[in-house]
Order: C-alpha cells, then structure tokens, then sequence
C-alpha cells in the first residue's frame, strides 16, 4: 500500500463533500460588469414564436418579460450582471423567485449580428431529491434575420485545465457532443471526478456556449468559453442540501488547452 500523498484513489460517492464546499473555494466573480446595456430594451424572438424582452433600467436593474405575446406574458424584476466577454458579445445573467421556485436566467446575445441564447434553469422534486433542469431557447434580435446558434463539436478532444482561483482548479475532457469528464485538482473537491451531460455551442470563432449538468449533486451550470482569450465566465445553479437553499455561484476563470487528442484514421483491412 503506498503512503504517497499525491496518490488519489476512486472516491465514492458517499464520501463527497457538500455542494458548499465546493463553491467555498471559487472566490468572487472578477470579470467586471458591463453598463453597456442601460437604458436599452432587447427584444428577442424565438424559434418557436416565444418572445423574451430585456428592459434594462439601469445597470443592475431589468424587467424581464417572457410569452407568445398574449394575455398569458409573465413579467419580474431583477438584478443582473452583463458581461461584455468580447466587442458586442454579452452573457447576461439574473435570479428570480424565491427556494424551490428559483429561477436562474442565462442569456448570451450577440448585437453584432443579433443571435442569441436563451437559457433558464429551475428547480423541480423528484422522488423527494431536489433536482435541475435547463431549458435552451435559440432566439434572435427583433429585427434581424441571424442564424440561430447551432450546436457544436469543437471541444471534443480537447483537455482543458481551468483556474477558477489561487485554491480551485479542474480539467475538463470533452468525450463528445453530449458528454464530458470533470476532474478537480486542487480544492474542496480535488480527487473527485465524473462523467456528465454536456451541450455546446458556437457563438464566433472560438468562443462556445458550455452547458453541464451533474447527476450526482444538483447543478446546472452555463457559461462561455472563450479558447481566443483563454478564460471563461458563467454561473452554477442547483441546490444545497445541507442548507435547503438554492445554489447560485457566479465565476470566471482563466484556462490553457493541455492538448487536443486526434484519433488515428483507421482504414478496416482484410
């Protein structure tokens, strides 16, 4: 039996620590706010006739507005943070609700050229666990005509190692369209790892709307990886069980490509 510290075994599930433990270490989000957006309204348009609209009343204040245009629309208050992550490009994000019947509300919109992604992650009980959900709406500018964002395969292969600050650190593998591998080395959950949901996709040259959810604790988490300025910013949502609280923990981070795997061309020969 080794006695070397660095030696990491499988660690089971029931040995994990909470969810807080975890968020303890990731420090506060250090990109800065945007005011950019203040004073303006954005409307956009889904691709199944959904409308969403934006009021942004000042630089942390909005009113956010979803429907078909009927009777039925639903409007609430808000606290944001808009992030310009590049020229034109923003990752918008805010809360509403309260406990089980919050909702986080992520929208990547891109006024350059007017497309946008919408996505609201809730909370809902399943067999007594409390348990995530995200809904993608691809949306674009009230008055243009820009192609939606489509999903993307342009992280698979690659192995990315994440600083997210001076204690927490991960690597992500990305196995393919739909699946990836989180490893933590360094940090309130370093040893642990596990294979997730993921979905991608491509907002401008390299620069990639990220979306996992885990199985093991309730997390939902959105966020833009930007390969040209070697970081990414975004949030995690779900909910603690120690605490019976929503979990909501806006971050950044700072990351190098370890490398990418190119699979060899086999040719089947007889």
């Amino acid at each position: 039996m080794t006695t070397d510290e660095s030696f990491q075994d499988y660690v089971p599930v029931d040995q994990w620590p909470s969810v807080s433990t975890m968020i303890d270490g990731f420090g506060d989000q250090t990109l800065p706010a945007s005011p950019a957006l203040a004073g303006t309204t954005i409307v956009l348009h889904g691709e199944q006739d959904q409308h969403f609209v934006l009021a942004f009343n000042d630089a942390s204040s909005l009113t956010w507005t979803t429907g078909t245009g009927s009777d039925d629309d639903a409007s609430a208050d808000a606290t944001y943070k808009a992030i310009e992550a590049r020229t034109g490009i923003f990752i918008i994000d805010f809360v509403h609700g309260a406990a089980q019947q919050m909702c986080d509300v992520t929208v990547i919109v891109d006024r350059n050229f007017g497309a946008a992604t919408v996505a609201v992650s809730a909370l809902h009980l399943e067999s007594s666990a409390v348990k995530g959900s995200t809904e993608f709406t691809q949306a674009r500018i009230e008055g243009t005509d820009a192609p939606f964002h489509h999903r993307s395969t342009a992280l698979v292969g690659k192995r990315i190692y994440y600083r997210y600050s001076d204690v927490e650190a991960y690597e992500h593998i990305y196995l393919n369209a739909g699946t990836f591998v989180w490893h933590c080395l360094r940090g309130g959950e370093k040893g642990l790892a596990d294979v997730d949901r993921t979905l991608t996709f491509e907002v401008a040259e390299d620069l990639y709307i990220f979306f996992w959810t885990e199985h093991v604790m309730t997390i939902e988490s959105v966020l833009l990886i930007d390969l040209r300025e070697q970081r990414s910013s975004g949030r995690m949502f779900g909910w603690d069980d120690t605490t019976q609280d929503p979990l909501v923990l806006p971050f950044n981070s700072r990351l190098t490509v370890l490398n990418t795997t190119e699979y060899p061309q086999d040719h089947h020969k007889h």
